[in-house]
């Protein structure tokens, strides 16, 4: 048994339950990604079908309302389908998919009304739609303060104007729920959250943006030209969004560091198949001490980040305060899997820097782990904050 499987296995947390998404996810991405996942590298794109399967097979609302078909699990369910996703070696698609379920979706499920709950969630659960969040702006990033996209009251509408940046899903999603302006301009955190759907007049994507890595997410720039849309559009109360965007930050920064170590443990394991293989200087290279004591070291360290993923999305599923922890885990995670990536690609020498190889894909999509989601800089902030 290896590290990682021997750690879910002994951590008292998952059920029986749990192994059974982690079966069904790992199935999937061997039959449904691993096949043909180049190809949508070379297209920009996930295609729909997969995204519907997806859907079909309950993959899509793990923690939504049963009525609309979701499963009502827990956040541990969560981190067990981002750490597979991770694991796909396809961090576009993984991210394509997390989107979707963990950082889009869960405004509509937390801040809906029983109203936009009936006409939006179902198509979210079954894949039919496709979300994404737009947050984040040219000029405001993890400083969310900064926005100035604006939403004013025009009658029985909202107008909005303004541009956002770098948003997954952008290009080929169907729902986006958007953050912008309605108090005073200016520093401030009167933001309120809407729901625009795709089509609508003044919403536009200005040009999809073309990435280092995350090659298979379509991600885009947008831009709102007066674009009206119904008042009941707005998305929980009125100057309430920042706190929403803020909550809802929580549950992505744990995600996203699942996910990086699902990643992390795969570049161990394909590393470790390349470094019992390949000879140098008459033995294998796990016949250096100093590479297997860099893996060993490595796997330690990700085994121990695993851990405190698994009991901060425990203590979350029991609704206990985990802002700390979760800034931690995305600033731990976001930088330790880019080391394991620079050391794995190093393990696999000159192979490792050929296109279109697992450790090189895996190393470039790696890098915007200590960016998205929260700069490492800026949770590391947020940790010292919450210190004294």
């Amino acid at each position: 048994m290896n590290p990682d499987t021997a750690l879910q296995h002994n951590f008292p947390y998952f059920t029986s339950e749990h192994e059974m998404l982690r079966q069904t996810v790992r199935r999937l991405v061997a039959e449904r990604v691993a096949p043909f996942a180049h190809d949508w590298e070379d297209a920009g794109m996930v295609p729909r079908a997969v995204l519907r399967e997806m859907g079909e097979l309950g993959l899509l609302g793990i923690r939504f309302e049963s009525e609309y078909g979701g499963s009502e699990l827990d956040t541990l369910s969560t981190v067990v389908l981002a750490e597979e996703l991770g694991r796909s070696t396809f961090g576009g698609f993984a991210v394509t998919v997390l989107v979707h379920t963990d950082m889009a979706a869960p405004h509509l499920h937390h801040a809906g009304n029983a109203e936009q709950k009936k006409r939006f969630m179902a198509d979210i659960v079954s894949g039919r739609k496709i979300a994404a969040v737009a947050m984040t702006e040219p000029d405001a990033g993890s400083d969310l303060a900064s926005m100035r996209t604006t939403a004013r009251r025009v009658g029985q509408h909202w107008e909005l104007n303004g541009s956002k940046m770098f948003i997954t899903n952008g290009v080929h999603g169907d729902i986006f729920f958007v953050a912008a302006k309605t108090g005073e301009t200016g520093r401030n955190h009167q933001v309120s959250m809407f729901i625009v759907e795709k089509g609508t007049p003044g919403f536009a994507v200005a040009r999809p943006l073309k990435k280092h890595g995350w090659l298979c997410s379509d991600t885009a720039e947008l831009v709102f030209d007066h674009c009206l849309i119904p008042a009941s559009n707005l998305l929980g109360e009125e100057n309430k969004g920042f706190y929403a965007l803020v909550k809802n930050l929580q549950n992505e920064r744990i995600v996203l560091a699942a996910q990086a170590m699902g990643e992390a443990s795969k570049a161990i394991e394909l590393t470790l198949d390349w470094v019992t293989q390949r000879k140098a200087f008459g033995a294998t290279l796990w016949d250096k001490q100093a590479v297997r004591h860099r893996l060993a070291m490595l796997q330690a360290r990700v085994s121990a980040a695993k851990a405190l993923i698994y009991n901060t999305a425990w203590r979350d599923a029991q609704k206990q305060v985990v802002v700390s922890e979760a800034s931690m885990l995305k600033a731990l995670c976001g930088e330790l899997v880019n080391e394991v990536m620079y050391d794995c690609l190093q393990f696999h020498g000159g192979m490792g820097y050929i296109r279109e190889t697992a450790i090189e894909r895996m190393t470039r999509d790696a890098r915007i782990q200590s960016i998205g989601g929260g700069a490492t800089e800026v949770m590391l902030d947020e940790i010292a904050k919450r210190m004294r």
